[in-house]
């Protein structure tokens, strides 16, 4: 996986590098299938007018691109929140390549339910 992390009204911080390295553990599970070339996520950390730090997340896939953006009081709040958001996005983005919803059992009418006992 290519990443590229930047800094925008701040200075860089090695508690940043430490926070992505561990969110990123967790996110490499979900990326097995794609080869490590073709994977590239870029992160910018911004500093918000409310002494908020933001951070903007874009990952690029074969097979699309995400995109979260988390903020927080801190590095670890906001890095938490973006990472937690991508991983769901990333869910979703597999389960519809799978086609998962086309293999989703129907329930059954609850009217036939009563009438059969």
């Amino acid at each position: 996986m290519k990443l590229s992390i930047t800094f925008k009204n701040m200075e860089s911080h090695d508690s940043a590098d430490a926070h992505v390295s561990q969110c990123l553990r967790k996110l490499e599970r979900l990326l097995k299938s794609y080869e490590p070339d073709l994977v590239q996520l870029h992160g910018v950390f911004s500093m918000a007018p409310r002494k908020e730090v933001s951070l903007s997340l874009t990952l690029s896939l074969p097979t699309g691109a995400l995109h979260a953006v988390g903020t927080g009081e801190d590095l670890r709040a906001s890095c938490k929140q973006a990472f937690n958001e991508i991983e769901s996005q990333m869910k979703k983005h597999q389960a519809l390549l799978r086609r998962d919803y086309q293999w989703k059992r129907k329930g059954r009418p609850r009217a036939r339910l009563a009438e059969g006992s």
